[in-house]
């Protein structure tokens, strides 16, 4: 079975709410496991780390939310493959970005491990960072936004 097969087959999987699936070819077997999704708690990346916003602090909330939601921008990276995101080469590595740092369109931006491969995430735009939308070892799936560019 080649990479783009596998793929496919993971797109399908995930896109039809399936949990586990296992194909069996000859002597190759393929098994696949979702993970639950864990509840998102909203994070600004700072310099010191990562703080929780408060309910009333969320961008969501307030009486100018509209006006920071147009400030947002639109160019968002999203995630080619279901797996797992990993914000740094290794453990005890810095990660690749973060908020605030200026990237170029094909830099190297996150890793998503699917099937015991690591795929490299390249930046599809030139410009800042904005947002970091996923934490690290986190469960991802197909198209979903990883990070917003200004």
């Amino acid at each position: 079975m080649e990479i783009k097969d596998m793929i496919a087959l993971m797109e399908a999987v995930s896109n039809n709410g399936l949990t586990a699936f296992e194909l069996e070819q000859g002597d190759m077997r393929l098994s696949m496991k979702r993970e639950k999704k864990k509840a998102a708690v909203p994070m600004i990346e700072q310099p010191g780390g990562r703080v929780e916003i408060s309910a009333e602090a969320r961008p969501e909330y307030g009486a100018d939310a509209k006006s920071r939601e147009e400030a947002a921008s639109d160019k968002v990276v999203t995630c080619p493959l279901v797996g797992t995101f990993y914000s740094s080469p290794s453990p005890d590595a810095e990660n690749f970005v973060k908020v605030g740092d200026r990237v170029k369109k094909g830099q190297i931006i996150g890793i998503v491990e699917a099937m015991k491969l690591m795929n490299e995430i390249e930046c599809e735009y030139d410009g800042v960072v904005e947002a970091v939308l996923v934490e690290n070892e986190e469960t991802v799936e197909y198209g979903q936004p990883l990070f917003r560019i200004r």
